[in-house]
């Protein structure tokens, strides 16, 4: 995984699905226009600190920005399954 590369496609598809435009956003969030361009482009690194105001003004929780869609699909199929936990059920 390219964290910086999944990183940036988050952070573009959660910008994008609350209507953000490139230019109110960064106003959101209090940060550069162009330093939230260069974050969507893969273009520079990005701070903890400035980690957390993104995804505060995107209301949601930090560590969606770093899951690769792969990793999304096999949550969500996991999330619907009756999976259980083989170890505990051997005691009831």
């Amino acid at each position: 995984m390219d964290a910086l590369k999944v990183f940036a496609a988050n952070l573009k598809k959660y910008r994008k699905e609350r209507g953000l435009s490139q230019e109110a956003f960064p106003e959101k969030v209090g940060l550069h226009r162009t330093y939230i361009s260069a974050l969507e482009r893969e273009k520079r690194n990005i701070s903890i600190d400035n980690i957390q105001k993104i995804a505060d003004a995107l209301e949601i929780d930090t560590y969606k920005l770093f899951i690769d869609e792969p990793t999304k699909e096999i949550l969500k199929s996991a999330e619907g399954s009756d999976c259980v936990n083989v170890k505990n059920s051997k005691h009831n």
